[in-house]
């Protein structure tokens, strides 16, 4: 009797292939947010525990890889955004939304360099800012209507004050990666409305010593 031995069927191998490239966009995630844009794919593909082949048949080059997982991001962004103009407190709703944006970002590194600073020829990105910006106008202007935020503060205003608390975040990482949390409190309290209760500065800050190491990490050069 003739035994005859089949393939697996295609249905089989689209799966693997499906759980590979979410465990590659996992890795590129974390790679990312840890160190920035400047990982490579082979960099990823260690993370990711597949070969470095698997990564190039999915992804060309590093940009397709960074446009995956950035537009990922950016529809977990609006969700936020969306979450937010729906929360029944207005001021709530903007600042669980501030909360959400500066701990994605003060947390990642790659998010950062790519939504904070967008060049105009991306236009994917470009896409992704847009479908944002609506939203976060909504928000801002129902809390404005409610009396709970400032009457001039801007859309342009929420995405710089996150880039204030970026800043602070980058630099303090090293060595305190949760003090940005006192820093989006005291940002907070300065664009509230007269008749919300200030938030409470509940992470100390910086140390004496935490301030010269952090400078040290800043400025000496990265090793890796």
């Amino acid at each position: 009797m003739n035994h005859v031995t089949t393939a697996p069927p295609p249905r089989r191998l689209r799966a693997d292939a499906a759980r590979n490239q979410q465990r590659i966009i996992a890795a590129a995630r974390e790679l990312f947010a840890d160190r920035g844009l400047d990982v490579t794919l082979d960099d990823v593909a260690e993370r990711a525990g597949v070969g470095v082949g698997t990564v190039y048949r999915r992804f060309a080059n590093k940009q397709e890889l960074i446009s995956e997982v950035f537009e990922q991001m950016v529809t977990e962004l609006a969700e936020a955004v969306n979450v937010a103009l729906h929360h029944p407190d207005p001021w709530e709703g903007l600042t669980d939304l501030f909360e959400y944006s500066c701990r994605h970002i003060a947390a990642n590194r790659g998010f950062s360099e790519v939504i904070l600073e967008l060049h105009d020829s991306m236009d994917r990105f470009v896409c992704m800012k847009d479908q944002i910006r609506p939203g976060m106008q909504a928000v801002i202007s129902r809390a404005k209507d409610a009396g709970v935020l400032q009457p001039d503060i801007e859309p342009a205003d929420f995405f710089a004050m996150v880039n204030m608390v970026d800043g602070i975040a980058g630099f303090a990482r090293p060595v305190n990666p949760e003090v940005w949390e006192r820093y989006m409190a005291v940002i907070l309290n300065g664009v509230r409305g007269d008749s919300v209760p200030r938030l409470p500065l509940t992470q100390p800050p910086l140390s004496e010593d935490e301030v010269e190491r952090a400078k040290a990490a800043a400025f000496n050069p990265r090793k890796r």
